[in-house]
């Protein structure tokens, strides 16, 4: 009875419970005001109606996605009362004049330490030319440039990154940066959390970021103090505030795990028991990453570093942290160019890489993701390449995580599988990596769903890749893993019951939203 207590007492103040609680009392604040207002309803009306003209007014002039646009305008035309009030709480990326001087300068700092590599990008166009400008537009845009002398380790599963993660955590001597947006108490966690903690005692500088958002529900209030404690240095992205506010659109989606400045981890794995399959939560969860060693690392060094001095409201100098590497050792395996994706600076970066390798296939384009939540532009590239005769396959979950998102993946079979796109689901649960490689030669391996949230909200990273032995690894496993995945066909797709295709069509609208 008394253990029964404590555990419901417990849950009444977990942090979710009673940021909810503030939320939902913020809400009823505001329908008693709008009540309150009822006897001047004419005005309150009108007043709403013109805030909601504003709203729909600005939509139309900005820069977002057209699908995100309407997304917006819709509920905000069949609803003008609240409509304009709700997207000028929850709708764009808002940042205040001060986070926008931080960020502007963060970003000559990014800029200023990644030196331009102009022979690299010389080499390649030696190759190819299409080769140079999809790398010219990372290195232009995103200011992340082509790196030689690196090698490329493929992980096809997460038990598979979580021993390699653990062995060169070990061998740590000066650093070790890890960025995650999921971070859960268990197996996976707590083992790597015991080494963090030895390291940080022997001297080694253990820095660790992680989303507030994404662990909110997995890890306890002021966890980050808790690791402090222990000598582990630990920020905080955007922190959950009982307040409402858009600043919930945007997360660091970022994993990334960088030791001593030569060997660094990204893909989709985060740090929870699910990943490595010590759990169940959706029948067996296929993910995967890539280790890189060498210069490229240089790119992913920065890239946390640059996330770090934000956070912390520092300047220190990236260059102490830039690892050696002697000339007599220099690898041959390619070309590798870690680039980071900013929801703040307009570029679409993930969505123009995976655009980019689409529009210049020559025989085919393999891609795994969790969500197919595509808009126009995406559903036409890979449509526009099949009926070109290119062999345009996709691996996407079977059992779904979130049934609405799910819902909407659904909801695009159709035209695609129409194009002469081949889309399979991974039988036997969740497959939850992010990867697209291409004829051979290509391949982008990172945390970016194919999705709004990854293309338009969240910070997210990826390792481009060309002419590395990687690439055939990535093929490989793409095609071992099609054994166990149910190919989707027309007769499959006109079998779904009409209310189900209802449901994701209407979802679909408002995809942009979720």
């Amino acid at each position: 009875m008394w253990s029964r207590i404590k555990s419901i007492v417990k849950f009444l103040y977990h942090r979710v419970v009673l940021i909810s609680l503030a939320i939902l009392i913020q809400l009823i604040a505001l329908v008693s005001v709008v009540l309150k207002f009822n006897d001047y309803f004419v005005f309150f009306y009108w007043a709403c109606l013109i805030i909601s003209m504003i709203a729909v007014f600005l939509i139309l002039n900005g820069k977002s996605n057209p699908s995100y646009k309407i997304a917006w305008i819709i509920p905000i035309l069949l609803f003008p009362i609240f409509g304009g009030l709700f997207y000028i709480f929850f709708g764009g990326k808002k940042l205040s004049r001060r986070e926008r001087r931080k960020l502007k300068s963060i970003g000559m700092k990014v800029e200023n330490a990644l030196v331009l590599q102009p022979e690299v990008l010389s080499e390649i166009m030696l190759h190819d030319d299409g080769a140079a400008v999809q790398s010219r537009y990372i290195q232009n845009v995103a200011h992340y440039p082509p790196h030689k002398n690196s090698t490329a380790e493929y992980l096809s599963i997460g038990e598979k990154k979580y021993e390699k993660l653990k062995e060169e955590l070990k061998k740590a001597k000066h650093f070790i940066f890890m960025e995650y947006f999921i971070i859960q108490e268990g197996i996976m966690w707590n083992s790597i959390l015991e080494i963090l903690v030895e390291k940080a005692k022997n001297g080694v500088d253990v820095r660790l970021i992680y989303d507030d958002m994404g662990c909110l529900l997995f890890l306890p209030r002021n966890y980050n103090k808790k690791l402090e404690s222990m000598g582990i240095k630990c920020c905080v992205f955007n922190p959950v505030s009982p307040i409402l506010s858009a600043k919930i659109n945007n997360r660091d989606h970022r994993k990334i795990a960088i030791i001593d400045g030569h060997t660094a981890f990204t893909g989709g794995i985060n740090l929870a028991d699910e990943y490595i399959n010590e759990i169940k939560k959706h029948g067996h969860w296929k993910d995967t990453a890539i280790m890189i060693k060498g210069e490229a690392v240089w790119n992913m060094t920065v890239m946390f570093l640059s996330m770090w001095d934000y956070l912390r409201g520092i300047e220190e100098d990236f260059e102490k942290f830039r690892y050696k590497f002697k000339k007599e050792s220099e690898i041959e395996d390619g070309y590798f160019q870690p680039f980071s994706d900013s929801p703040f600076d307009d570029e679409t970066v993930g969505e123009t890489v995976y655009l980019n390798l689409l529009n210049k296939a020559k025989r085919y384009v393999y891609i795994t993701t969790p969500y197919l939540v595509i808009d126009y532009k995406m559903t036409q590239a890979l449509a526009s390449a099949a009926k070109s005769g290119i062999d345009v396959r996709i691996i996407t979950p079977h059992i779904e995580d979130k049934w609405y998102v799910h819902a909407v993946t659904r909801s695009n079979y159709r035209f695609l599988v129409e194009s002469g796109v081949k889309i399979y689901e991974y039988t036997p649960g969740f497959i939850h990596s992010k990867t697209l490689v291409s004829d051979d030669e290509y391949a982008v391996v990172g945390t970016i769903n194919m999705d709004y949230r990854s293309f338009y909200l969240h910070f997210e990273c990826g390792v481009w890749t060309y002419k590395s032995k990687s690439v055939l690894d990535i093929k490989e496993d793409f095609l071992s893993t099609l054994d166990v995945c149910t190919e989707i066909t027309m007769d499959m797709i006109k079998k779904t019951k009409w209310y189900k295709t209802l449901i994701g069509t209407l979802l679909r609208v408002f995809a942009p939203l979720m």
